[in-house]
C-alpha cells in the first residue's frame, strides 16, 4: 500500500507521456482480445458504445451478446479524469481523499454459452494522482482470474502456469505473492467460499518504477490471451444438457455476490461517477438464487467445490 511518506520515494514521471504509453498498449490489448473472443465464438461479433465521463474523458465499451459459444462478453477500455478520487481507493489512503486523478483501464469480462468454459475476469489500471505544484504520484494495477462451473485438471494448470510465466521475469517471488492475494481478493466472505480457482492479483504497484511496472502491466495482459484462448477452444464442442446449464446459471449467483458486494473496480467506477451500463456489464445475462440446494456426492457439481475451489496450488 502506498502511504503518504512513500510519495516522496515514487520515480518521478511525466504525466502525459506515461499516460499516452500505456492508453496505446491498452487499446491495442482490447483489440487483441476482441478478436480473439469473436474468432474463438466463430460468428457474434463485438458492438462499440463510445461515451464520455462527466468530469473529462471517456472510455469504449464492447459488448458481445447472443453468440453460439459465448454468451456474453465484455472488453471496456476507459480512461477517466476527476477532481476527488472515489472513496474505494482512499479507503486506504485517507491522505489522498481530496486529490484529482486520472484512471485507465482495460476491464474484461466473459460469460460463455457452454458450462464447460469457465468465466474468466481480467483488468489492468494505471492511475495518476495530480496535486497541484507536485510531483504526479501513480501506480499500477490488476490482475486475471477463473471461475470454472465444472473443473477440468488440465485448464486450471495451464491457467496458473501462464500466470506464473506472467510473473516470472520479474522475480521468483512475484507469482506466489499475487497469486495468494488473489485469493485473499477474490473471495466470498459471507460463503466462506473462493469465487474461482484464481489467478493473480496486484494493486499499488510502484516500487519497480514506471518501465518495470509498466512491463509487468504488459505481461499480465498478453498472458491473459494465452492462458484464455487454448480453454475456449478445447471446451467449446463439449456437449451439455440442461442439468450443466442450470448449474452454471445458479453458479454465476457468486460471481454476481462479488461483484456487487466486494469488487474495489466496481464500486471505483460507480463511485467515481463512471457509465453505469458499462461498469455492469460484468453481470451474466442470466442468473439464478435457489434455496440451499444440495449435490450428491462425488459428481461433478459437488466436485468443483471440494476438489477444484479448494485446491491450494496448482503449479
Amino acid at each position: 500500500m502506498i502511504t503518504v511518506t512513500d510519495f516522496n520515494l515514487i520515480e518521478k514521471i511525466e504525466a502525459a507521456t506515461a499516460v499516452s504509453s500505456v492508453k496505446s498498449y491498452l487499446l491495442d490489448l482490447q483489440n487483441r482480445i476482441c478478436q480473439m473472443i469473436e474468432k474463438e465464438d466463430g460468428g457474434a461479433v463485438f458492438h462499440e458504445d463510445a461515451w464520455q465521463h462527466q468530469e473529462g474523458g471517456g472510455g469504449l465499451t464492447r459488448v458481445l451478446a447472443g453468440g453460439g459459444v459465448i454468451e456474453k462478453a465484455g472488453v471496456n477500455f476507459s480512461h477517466v479524469r476527476g477532481q476527488q478520487l472515489p472513496q474505494a481507493a482512499t479507503a486506504k489512503r485517507p491522505e489522498l481523499a481530496n486529490a484529482a486523478f486520472q484512471a485507465l483501464g482495460v476491464s474484461v469480462v466473459v460469460h460463455p454459452c457452454n458450462p464447460y468454459i469457465p468465466t474468466s475476469h481480467l483488468n489492468v489500471r494505471f492511475i495518476v494522482i495530480e496535486k497541484a505544484g507536485e510531483t504526479p504520484f501513480w501506480w499500477f494495477g490488476g490482475g486475471f482470474d477463473l471461475t470454472p462451473y465444472y473443473g477440468f485438471e488440465e485448464d486450471c494448470v495451464h491457467w496458473h502456469q501462464m500466470a506464473k510465466a506472467a510473473c516470472e521475469p520479474y522475480g521468483e517471488e512475484v507469482y506466489p505473492t499475487y497469486k495468494k492475494w488473489c485469493d485473499q481478493y477474490f473471495f466470498l466472505k459471507h460463503r466462506q467460499e473462493p469465487r474461482g480457482i484464481g489467478g493473480i492479483f496486484f494493486d499499488d504497484l510502484n516500487e519497480w518504477g514506471f518501465e518495470r511496472g509498466f512491463s509487468f502491466l504488459r505481461s499480465v495482459g498478453d498472458h491473459y490471451i494465452l492462458a484464455y484462448q487454448p480453454i475456449i477452444a478445447r471446451r467449446k464442442q463439449h456437449v451439455f444438457s440442461q442439468r450443466e446449464r442450470d448449474f452454471q446459471i445458479y453458479r454465476r449467483g457468486r460471481y454476481v455476490e462479488f461483484n456487487l458486494l466486494y469488487d474495489r473496480g466496481t464500486l471505483f467506477g460507480l463511485q467515481s461517477g463512471g457509465r453505469t451500463e458499462s461498469i455492469l456489464m460484468s453481470l451474466p445475462p442470466l442468473v439464478a438464487w435457489n434455496y440451499n440446494p444440495q449435490f450428491e456426492p462425488r459428481t461433478p457439481e459437488s466436485e468443483l467445490v471440494e476438489r477444484f475451489l479448494k485446491r491450494g496450488g496448482w503449479v
